[in-house]
């Protein structure tokens, strides 16, 4: 198929987005939830500019990036001229950017620590804009990868809410690679309702289905998108 072929990438986003968000309403449905419930974040690190305005032609406005200097490089003009335009971080934030993070992003999805919490209270209040907030929590207790265990959650909850001041509207996982995803799904689900968070960020291009039968609100899409990336 020519929208398939390489030399020739951009034209087959839209048809990609068109699959993805069919996939999306059919699982809504198989769930008996409203596929207006659920929000699509294109994950758009490391894409070409070509890419970003294909996926953008098709009406996607919200997207996910890994990097806040990459986000900067990719977003920072584009932001004026487009609306509804929504940009989640979903990448580990390191406490000397929080302040660049906090001008550029509308969700901060990877909080995981008290240090980050009093970082992002503090450019908060310097920038005067306060981005809403999601905890990350590493549901597979890996050593590698960022994420408040789910013992320590709540406590990071309480303390980002109560003494930091942000706003914490849900959770956001990242199951381990080499487990089958629907028990962090279902953990990451339970966690939310005993905290009172309604919004859970979770599944991805090989399980946002599975995701979506287990309550999330948001999934984070980039291969099916955009392909396969070519990584930094």
């Amino acid at each position: 198929m020519t929208s398939s072929s390489p030399a020739s990438p951009f034209p087959s986003i839209a048809e990609r987005v068109a699959a993805v968000r069919a996939r999306i309403d059919a699982a809504c449905h198989a769930a008996g939830r409203d596929p207006a419930a659920v929000t699509l974040t294109a994950v758009s690190k490391t894409q070409p500019d070509e890419a970003i305005d294909a996926i953008l032609s098709t009406g996607q406005r919200v997207f996910g990036e890994n990097r806040v200097q990459e986000a900067q490089a990719r977003w920072t003009e584009r932001l004026s001229g487009l609306d509804g335009l929504e940009l989640r971080l979903i990448g580990p934030l390191q406490t000397n950017k929080a302040e660049d993070a906090v001008v550029l992003f509308d969700v901060i999805e990877t909080l995981d620590r008290e240090k980050l919490a009093r970082a992002l209270a503090e450019a908060a209040q310097k920038r005067g804009r306060s981005p809403r907030v999601l905890v990350q929590v590493n549901t597979g207790a890996e050593p590698q990868k960022a994420g408040v265990l789910p013992e320590a959650a709540a406590a990071l909850i309480e303390t980002a809410r109560r003494t930091y001041g942000l706003t914490v509207e849900g959770l956001m996982c990242i199951p381990p690679a080499d487990q089958e995803a629907e028990p962090h799904f279902a953990l990451l689900r339970d966690m939310a309702e005993r905290n009172g968070l309604s919004v859970l960020s979770m599944g991805m291009s090989g399980d946002y289905e599975t995701a979506i039968r287990c309550g999330a609100t948001h999934v984070r899409v980039g291969t099916a998108l955009f392909g396969e990336r070519n990584r930094p």
